[in-house]
């Protein structure tokens, strides 16, 4: 209950004067306060609705995550007539891609020094060409340690599947990522160089010919003597995507930019 305080040397009239004055500047109050909580309703409903829109705008502008496909495990490309080609990335992944993924009808690539990726051509029940044999010969030498070395060029050799083995001779010792081949080897003689381009805002990288066929924008790698991370950057600006991926792409060892299209 409110409690009312009587000036007694005032009349009724003048002190129910001073209690009207009070509650005119009391009612005056609460309609500023009135005013002041509507504009700060109003603030906060407009950055609410400025809120919303700029997460509508984010979730129109995510892209869906792209389910990767098996072999983006490894190394791979495309060759320019279509055959999948895999190789290793390390020792690991060097006996997975023999052990599990070559088949009777492939084709395996490697080299003669320490260090080299195995790289299988997919057949698919189809005839393996010179042209995807050749390709595949020039990123088995790319990917190899002869890049770090600044080699120009590396012998790459080819065998079938079957040639294969994990059995060492007595005395010998075969390590992790390593094998025996056995039977005659043929050589292919490719240049040192490689291609990171994107197709449909995929990342995609390997040899020269194959990736100029299978891409939208590309770029050609040298032997350099720029780290990988600052060639990532500079290939992120002619073609886009992201620099992880492109990353996956380039030679161990310093690199340059060749050419871009």
């Amino acid at each position: 209950m409110a409690r009312i305080t009587i000036d007694i040397k005032k009349s009724i009239e003048k002190n129910a004067a001073v209690y009207f004055e009070k509650a005119k500047k009391s009612r005056k109050k609460l309609e500023g306060a009135k005013k002041a909580f509507k504009k700060s309703q109003d603030k906060l409903n407009l950055l609410n609705e400025k809120k919303k829109k700029i997460i509508l705008a984010e979730k129109i502008a995510e892209k869906p995550v792209r389910k990767k496909e098996w072999y983006e495990k490894f190394r791979w490309f495309f060759s320019s007539e279509g055959f999948l080609c895999i190789g290793g990335r390390d020792a690991t992944t060097n006996d997975i891609i023999i052990k599990k993924h070559a088949d009777k009808e492939d084709i395996v690539f490697h080299t003669d020094m320490a260090g080299s990726p195995f790289f299988v051509i997919k057949a698919n029940n189809k005839k393996i060409s010179s042209k995807t044999m050749e390709e595949t010969a020039q990123a088995t030498a790319s990917y190899s340690r002869a890049w770090r070395l600044g080699l120009s060029s590396l012998e790459v050799f080819y065998v079938k599947p079957e040639q294969l083995t994990k059995e060492a001779n007595s005395g010998e010792y075969i390590a992790k990522g390593a094998f025996m081949v056995k039977g005659k080897t043929s050589y292919l003689h490719p240049m040192l160089e490689i291609a990171v381009g994107i197709k449909d805002s995929i990342i995609i990288g390997g040899p020269v010919n194959a990736i100029k066929n299978n891409s939208d924008k590309f770029v050609v790698l040298k032997q350099g003597k720029e780290k990988t991370s600052e060639i990532a950057k500079k290939i992120k600006k002619i073609i886009g995507g992201s620099i992880d991926e492109i990353t996956l792409f380039i030679p161990a060892g310093g690199s340059r930019i060749q050419k871009a299209k």
